[in-house]
């Protein structure tokens, strides 16, 4: 009926009550026994109703479908799958990684968000990095060429675990024959070969290759009882991995979230697991969760998908920028990349945001060091409390404003007592990238239903429509508290016109004064593949 619009479903509705007929009398016997009652059903599209709705000038928008046509079994088609579809919609639950569905901020290994995830029988687990900004899901596997299985200095991880098909009993092959061989693009001269795949990525020489593999996903359910699904994914048997994959970033994986077929969310969701949604929060403290078939809610900010037939990537359109008081219109479209550390701007966008954010700051810019990869820095006695950060908004399409809660890092060089803080933006010559940095502080909800992306701010440790995180957010071991923007309280004292005052605090004894670390920092910022360019 939904097929046929809202008009002919009254139709169909008030002849379905105007052709209920009374087919046996309703006399009473002599034995006193209760009247029995039939009733002639008709068929929506019967010869009978046909003929009531012209007589009664109710005919249907369009005119009927004729028996035995397409397009008559296509709106009857239409029908159950809007029913059936209802019932899934009612039925599926929001799952997380049966780990539980924390996630953390790792500086040291790229400044990316990370998760534990649980492969194959019996499961192994993995910590892998999560990419909104590709689609390929894969692990270190039977390894040519892998980062050591033990990395020194993370402050969380000391040895990483790498799968072996053989040893899963669950495991099977992908072949070449298989559709989703074909959609990766590759050729294959046997049927029955594995089905390989190589995909490059943006940092230098970054790159992950195999070949796929399908086997089971541990998830938990978080709303009702908990409880443990096994869910059938594909992802990447990776032998051989190079550039940052081998020790600076996703040493130990990489969580493809895109929208392509071959992406997790994608099988959870044709599997009838979830609705097509998943939901990322990260929080300012560096800790955040992740939860797949959130919806998100009625009050969030949202704005639609740029639709690109050539690259299934969360794409969205900028209308405007405002930095403090100053509001200025400029249009650009962005990618929205939980896998980009910190956010790149091409111009007019970058200068436009830059120069207003500089104009407008309170503290002495300082001199460019080629070890920061930011432009504009800016420093702060080691006496004063606090600094002034001009308030960041993006306009987006549709009208909703998309608040910057994160826009700065906090550097500090503890032998010299030198403070400052920078603001995380880099100049692109191509690319538009939100990188992770500026979703920082919101729920972001990736809508692959309605096909547009959702927002609204958040600590990540509310309950509302999800469980709460197993973490103390005042003492997260992964975070440095001297480097990033969690150094500063942004709820300290706001501003909600012009800007935020933020409260600097001083960095531990223990932290390295050393600002080099950027360098390692500048080749991991991009873990998105070549085939988007």
């Amino acid at each position: 009926m939904v097929a046929m619009g809202s008009a002919a479903c009254r139709i169909f509705l008030f002849a379905c009550i105007f052709f209920l007929f009374l087919a046996v009398g309703c006399a009473p016997d002599r034995s006193s026994a209760p009247p029995s009652f039939g009733f002639e059903i008709h068929h929506r599209f019967s010869d009978r109703l046909r003929r009531w709705a012209k007589s009664s000038s109710r005919d249907l928008p369009g005119g009927w479908p004729e028996k035995g046509t397409a397009e008559y079994y296509a709106v009857l088609a239409g029908h159950d799958r809007v029913h059936r579809g209802r019932a899934l919609a009612e039925a599926a639950a929001e799952l997380t990684f049966s780990g539980g569905n924390e996630t953390t901020r790792i500086n040291s290994l790229g400044f990316l968000h990370y998760a534990s995830v649980s492969l194959g029988t019996p499961n192994v687990t993995f910590l892998v990095a999560l990419d909104t900004g590709s689609n390929l899901f894969w692990v270190p596997c039977d390894c040519s060429s892998c980062a050591p299985r033990i990395i020194e200095g993370s402050g969380l991880v000391s040895v990483l675990n790498i799968f072996s098909p053989s040893l899963s009993s669950t495991s099977q092959t992908v072949p070449c024959s298989s559709a989703l061989c074909s959609s990766k693009g590759q050729k294959c001269s046997v049927r029955d070969n594995p089905c390989h795949y190589t995909v490059e990525y943006v940092s230098a020489d970054t790159s992950s290759s195999g070949f796929l593999l399908k086997d089971v996903l541990y998830l938990t359910t978080e709303n009702g009882v908990s409880k443990v699904v096994k869910a059938p994914v594909v992802f990447g048997c990776g032998k051989f991995q190079t550039g940052s994959f081998l020790g600076d970033a996703a040493p130990n994986g990489l969580f493809g979230l895109g929208m392509d077929n071959l992406s997790v969310p994608s099988f959870l969701s044709s599997s009838g697991l979830i609705s097509n949604s998943f939901s990322m929060c990260f929080g300012r403290d560096g800790s955040g969760r992740i939860s797949f078939g959130d919806q998100g809610s009625s009050d969030q900010q949202e704005t639609p998908f740029n639709i690109n037939q050539k690259n299934s990537i969360y794409n969205i359109s900028i209308i405007g920028i405002k930095v403090g008081s100053s509001d200025t219109d400029v249009s650009f479209s962005a990618l929205v990349d939980s896998g980009t550390s910190f956010t790149y701007l091409a111009d007019p966008a970058y200068t436009l945001l830059s120069e207003n954010f500089n104009a407008m700051a309170k503290d002495q810019r300082a001199e460019t060091d080629p070890d920061i990869p930011f432009e504009y820095c800016y420093t702060i006695s080691s006496t004063k409390s606090a600094a002034y950060v001009p308030l960041i908004i993006l306009k987006t399409q549709g009208g909703s404003e998309f608040p910057i809660d994160y826009p700065v890092v906090f550097i500090s060089n503890q032998q010299q007592r030198e403070y400052m803080y920078c603001l995380a933006l880099v100049k692109s010559s191509k690319l538009n990238i939100i990188g992770e940095n500026f979703l920082t502080g919101l729920r972001i909800v990736f809508d692959r239903d309605r096909m547009i992306l959702g927002w609204k701010k958040f600590n990540c440790y509310d309950l509302e429509e999800s469980s709460p995180l197993p973490v103390n957010p005042g003492n997260s071991s992964a975070v440095p508290p001297a480097l990033g923007p969690n150094v500063y309280n942004p709820e300290a004292t706001r501003n909600p016109t012009n800007g935020t005052q933020v409260t600097v605090l001083s960095p531990p004894a223990n932290y390295s004064s050393s600002l080099k670390g950027f360098t390692s920092i500048m080749l991991v910022l991009l873990v998105l593949p070549l085939a988007f360019l």
